[in-house]
């Protein structure tokens, strides 16, 4: 039998994860894009289990805003991304940090 503690477990296992991909990975885009979905899927589960062990739906819709929100993040991103590529030719973060506006 599963209980909240499993899921609280894991949701901080997952969101210590992706903190420290953050923290160690700082030259790669696509990783940091990875590490922030892995943030928000945490945040998701943990949502998710609260819901289920209170009976309470409402942890459950706000999931789906978060969702909503990780796909326009994730797709803007990647246009971003994309967009950077083709003017710079690298997706190094530290090659970005000189862009003028």
């Amino acid at each position: 039998m599963l209980t909240l503690t499993h899921f609280l477990v894991l949701g901080a296992i997952v969101f210590s994860i992706s903190l420290a991909g953050v923290f160690i990975n700082r030259k790669n885009i696509i990783i940091l894009l990875m590490c922030v979905e892995l943030m928000l899927l945490a945040v998701n589960t943990n949502f998710i289990a609260f819901s289920h062990f209170l009976n309470d739906t409402a942890g459950q819709v706000f999931v789906f805003f978060i969702l909503t929100v990780a796909a326009a993040e994730a797709a803007i991103g990647l246009a971003i991304l994309v967009v950077l590529f083709r003017n710079k030719r690298t997706i190094n973060v530290e090659e970005l940090d000189t862009l003028k506006g």
